[in-house]
């Protein structure tokens, strides 16, 4: 190796004309930096001569290394990155060179040197607005952004080499040249190195995490099982995170298959506590929760042996109550949706329908919709349009030949007849009593917020209104909760099948505590069996208080009456001092007898039962100096999810399947992006999430105007299809 190359040239001639004219060299090598037309420099190693041929020494040598790799081929390193390129001084230049420093993402001098521009930037943690902030264009940077962009939008990998995604990212920033926008094979392996960074973040926040899981499987259209697994957690911050671990192939749906693929995927990810794990009610399930009860029992993070650890799916069992409530009410449910049907089916025939509405004077912003059959709350919002359009349809009934022959046509309508006033009243009815499990499961399958303490709510509201239900004069009604209600009983029976946990999750809300739960249960089941409840439900928080405090004893120290911490005031106010004292004679008043944490909990008064703005894991933040071992509790209850999917999937009783894109992928590729767009979507501030799933309720209410106003219904079912497919983009395989 030529070490000479890099050193700069220092001429042996004492000419003082020489010695003048290598500093007039220099000056103007000085100059040129300065002008910026140059690649960035460390101002201590720029060349001050020039060769011995009396010609200028390129700048690009200050951070390139001549190197002969063989005989007749010299090769310049990159000091920095050690990236070579050809350097042969008859056919190469150094313009290639030169254009490298500027990018070369271990330059020391890349980021301290080139004109800032001013840029809008959204507020951290779902702030409103945005900030001012100076910034500066990075190839690298941009091209992460790019990789990121793939992910989280689930756009195929060859868009970044068509011509408008080229020339549309080069005017938004004239500094991107084409050369510099990747090839769909980079952005592959840029999706890659993402998947594994972000992974390696993961790692290091779940170190020492016990966590709550959740699994589901997956079919994709060549029949291959995928499953996915989801931890639950909730940090020192009292923040919730919702994080996909893995969504890997998996040889069947076999319980013990799953349970021994959920074991090898915790150990990889370092995980040795499993808090619950919430499964729908497949009897493979079941198999599943009995093997890792087994192997993961001596685990350090096990809790209470893995008694508690089955969680059933209760969207699930939602979708399970509804289903036998449709049976009762299919009939008048199959007339409403063929009337539908028949109206949506054609622009005329919905013309038709707007010129009855305008005959009767009927105004209404609602639009029909037709339903998906294995999506119920499809069928609810169905019925809740069409009831309200009862009287358009009867006057159809007798003025439109189309829709009465419709109807009296076999072949057209399947054999049902127009639906009558009777079927409409059932729908009103049945619709009204829709909504609560609509709102329940639409609860349940929130992941933004803690779910655990909002079960029991739900349940007590459904569980009285099936009980009014089952007493109606409506037979068809009575009929229809009675089946509901069997169903529910077979499920959660009369609260003694319920993981006790959800119980204790309302008890850790400090607006209800115990004595919610001994109203509801009084409510429902009588005084005597309400008690009974309430004692069973202390009793497991009391054994879960006893078994955390046996494990962290020697870590959380009690504060005393006399260590409190006095309330922060305004010292110079002597009232605000004296309301101070106050509080804290109250809260000793309150203690008085209670010889642990649990006891002075539960004996304080509720807190912000009237506050609308609620938040229960900042309650606890604020309180967790003052109940140390119970906060810890709280910290992993109120971490447990009520549902296996996503608020999208709650509501289908069809199978979950991996869309056709992604099956072109490879099940590596597959589980890198939709880990990866996981990860990424939890840096998104939760206002931004928001107002994501607010457009795509705008976009399936605008292609229902599609739907209805345009006149080619080829070219509809062609727009349709990728406008409102769940908002999912496609993700195409690097070889397409």
């Amino acid at each position: 190796m030529d070490s000479s190359t890099n050193a700069p040239f220092v001429s042996t001639q004492a000419d003082g004309a020489t010695a003048t004219a290598t500093q007039a060299d220099g000056a103007a090598t000085q100059a040129e930096v300065t002008d910026g037309e140059l690649p960035l420099v460390p101002p201590s190693v720029v060349s001050k001569t020039g060769t011995g041929s009396g010609r200028k020494k390129s700048l690009a040598w200050n951070h390139f290394e001549k190197v002969k790799v063989d005989e007749g081929i010299t090769m310049a390193v990159c000091n920095y990155c050690k990236k070579s390129y050809l350097a042969d001084s008859k056919s190469c230049g150094t313009s290639n060179l030169l254009a490298h420093v500027t990018i070369c993402p271990k330059n020391p001098n890349k980021e301290d040197k080139g004109q800032k521009t001013l840029a809008f930037e959204p507020k951290n943690d779902g702030d409103e607005g945005f900030k001012l902030v100076s910034t500066t264009f990075s190839v690298e940077a941009s091209r992460k952004a790019l990789a990121e962009m793939i992910i989280i939008d689930e756009l195929p990998f060859r868009c970044v080499e068509g011509y408008g995604f080229k020339k549309y990212v080069t005017t938004l920033q004239p500094k991107l040249r084409l050369k510099d926008i990747p090839s769909r094979q980079t952005v592959a392996r840029d999706v890659i190195g993402i998947y594994n960074s972000e992974r390696e973040k993961l790692r290091k926040s779940l170190k020492g995490c016990r966590v709550c899981l959740t699994t589901d499987t997956w079919t994709s259209l060549q029949n291959l099982n995928y499953m996915c697994l989801t931890c639950h957690f909730i940090d020192d911050a009292w923040k919730l995170h919702k994080r996909i671990l893995n969504f890997c192939q998996v040889e069947d749906h076999k319980g013990e298959t799953i349970g021994r693929k959920i074991e090898m995927s915790l150990r990889e990810w370092g995980i040795d506590g499993i808090f619950t794990l919430t499964v729908d009610n497949a009897s493979s399930n079941l198999t599943t929760i009995k093997f890792l009860q087994r192997v993961t029992k001596d685990w350090n993070g096990t809790v209470l042996g893995n008694e508690l650890m089955h969680m059933r799916c209760c969207a699930h069992i939602l979708n399970l109550i509804v289903g036998e409530g449709l049976k009762e009410i299919d009939a008048s449910v199959a007339r409403v949706r063929e009337a539908v049907r028949y109206v949506k089916s054609s622009p005329n025939r919905n013309q038709t329908f707007r010129n009855f509405m305008e005959r009767l004077g009927m105004e209404s912003k609602s639009l029909l919709c037709l339903d998906v059959p294995t999506r119920w709350n499809s069928t609810y919002l169905m019925l809740e349009t069409a009831e309200k359009f009862e009287k358009v349809f009867l006057r159809m009934d007798f003025e439109d030949d189309g829709y009465s022959s419709y109807f009296r046509s076999k072949e057209d309508s399947g054999g049902l007849g127009s639906p009558c006033m009777s079927d409409f009243q059932n729908c009103r009815a049945f619709v009204t009593f829709l909504r609560l499990f609509y709102n329940a499961t639409k609860k349940f399958s929130g992941s933004l917020y803690v779910t655990s303490n909002a079960f029991f709510d739900e349940i007590f509201v459904i569980q009285e209104s099936i009980s009014h239900l089952v007493k109606s004069q409506n037979n068809l009604l009575k009929n229809t909760a009675t089946n509901m209600q069997t169903k529910f009983e077979k499920y959660w029976g009369e609260g003694d099948k319920i993981n006790p946990l959800l119980y204790v999750a309302v008890v850790l809300d400090p607006r209800k505590k115990l004595r919610f739960l001994k109203f509801s249960f009084s409510e429902i089941y009588g005084n005597e069996v309400g008690n009974v409840m309430v004692d069973k439900v202390k009793a497991v928080l009391m054994k879960l208080y006893t078994f955390f405090c046996s494990v962290n004893s020697s870590n959380v120290q009690e504060p005393s009456g006399g260590e409190r911490t006095p309330m922060v005031g305004d010292v110079s106010d002597p009232y605000v001092m004296v309301h101070s004292r106050y509080e804290l004679f109250l809260e000793a008043e309150q203690s008085v007898g209670c010889s642990n944490e649990v006891d002075k909990y539960l004996a304080e008064n509720c807190d912000g039962r009237m506050d609308v703005n609620f938040e229960v894991l900042g309650w606890w933040k604020d309180n967790s100096s003052r109940y140390p071992m119970l906060s810890k509790v709280a910290k992993d209850v109120l971490a447990v999810p009520v549902s296996t999917v996503a608020s999208e999937s709650a509501f289908s009783t069809g199978g979950r399947i991996v869309d056709p894109f992604r099956s072109s992928l490879s099940p590596l590729m597959v589980q890198n992006l939709v880990c990866a767009q996981n990860w990424l979507q939890a840096t998104v501030p939760i206002s931004h999430r928001q107002s994501r799933d607010e457009v795509e309720a705008l976009e399936e209410e605008f292609h229902d105007l599609v739907l209805n106003q345009q006149s080619s219904s080829a070219s509809i079912s062609t727009s349709s299809k990728s406008s409102s497919s769940s908002g999912k983009r496609p993700i195409i395989s690097v070889e397409d």
